[in-house]
């Protein structure tokens, strides 16, 4: 184990699956295949809404920056992961560690952030359809999406800056497949009481604000849309918000089994609970930015409409091309 001084390491070992080399090459396969997925499915997503100017809508502009959100974030992480699929024990230096670390942390951040964003624009839309132009004008959904980035990063600036003054004096040892916070203060050879109160207030921030912001948007919906005489306009007013709702209710379901609830000191005999939260974690990790531009794109007309016009006049001018 390198050293720089008494307090200061400059490497960190990802122990992952190492224990179980046969679900390392199951896992290695499905975690390779569910990213060719986030990327391919969420890049064709942004080329749709960028191509399709019917789609230049705060709702899409918000749905494109999901999209690279969720890029980004897979991105940040999941080629560790890979790797670390392919050796016994992957060693990562600390100042590769707390970069990983960083970005991971500031796209779920944002994520958060972002979803509460679009919850405020799937009421304005169902409880205000006709002021909706006027107050969900670009000088205004722009603001939103770039208020989401920032609190995402200024959140991550501060976890990060608190963890990388933390002395880790014997242990280096992360019980997980990525540099994830959590696992990472368990190695602390100090009191980590003002990590664990900044935690709660970025819990706090980022988590139930939003997690708020969200359910109170959807009781003023749900209280506009059933007073909706037809069935017809009810169902229509649903679609334009379920596909947001399905993606909050799986995003935030896992996200708070992992960093809402108490956590306890790490021991002996708690490597098998170590597991199982980076597995948890792996499914929040890859397994939401996958389903989203699915959810997004099976459950909504406009973007199924616009990727068969996108591929039609392609196929035209290949055909023209060929011709």
């Amino acid at each position: 184990m390198g050293r720089t001084n008494d307090s200061m390491l400059t490497e960190f070992v990802l122990v992952g699956l190492s224990e179980h080399p046969k679900l390392q090459t199951v896992f290695f396969v499905l975690v390779l295949c569910m990213y060719l997925m986030i990327l391919l499915g969420n890049g064709v997503l942004i080329s749709v809404i960028m191509y399709d100017s019917h789609l230049h809508t705060p709702m899409y502009f918000f749905l494109c920056n999901l999209s690279f959100l969720d890029i980004c974030y897979t991105s940040s992480s999941v080629p560790l992961i890979l790797d670390s699929f392919l050796t016994v024990r992957k060693m990562v230096s600390f100042s590769g560690c707390m970069v990983q670390m960083f970005l991971s942390f500031a796209m779920g951040a944002t994520e958060c952030v972002l979803l509460g964003m679009m919850a405020l624009d799937r009421y304005v839309a169902i409880c205000y359809p006709l002021r909706y132009p006027i107050i969900m004008r670009k000088g205004a959904y722009v603001p939103m999406a770039v208020g989401a980035w920032v609190a995402g990063i200024v959140d991550s600036v501060v976890q990060t800056s608190l963890t990388m003054q933390l002395p880790f004096c014997a242990n280096n040892v992360i019980n997980h497949f990525v540099c994830e916070i959590l696992a990472i203060l368990k190695l602390a050879c100090a009191d980590i009481s003002i990590n664990v109160i900044s935690m709660a207030g970025s819990n706090l921030i980022v988590l139930v604000i939003p997690l708020l912001v969200i359910s109170i948007s959807y009781i003023f919906i749900v209280a506009t849309i059933l007073r909706i005489p037809s069935t017809e306009g009810k169902r229509k007013a649903f679609s334009t918000c379920s596909a947001h709702l399905t993606v909050v209710l799986i995003f935030y379901g896992t996200i708070f089994f992992m960093y809402a609830k108490p956590k306890s000191k790490s021991s002996i005999g708690t490597n098998n609970q170590d597991i199982i939260e980076a597995l948890i974690s792996l499914f929040y990790g890859v397994m939401t930015p996958m389903l989203n531009p699915l959810i997004y794109s099976l459950r909504n007309k406009d973007v199924k409409a616009a990727m068969k016009y996108m591929l039609g006049r392609k196929k035209i001018s290949l055909m023209d091309y060929e011709y």
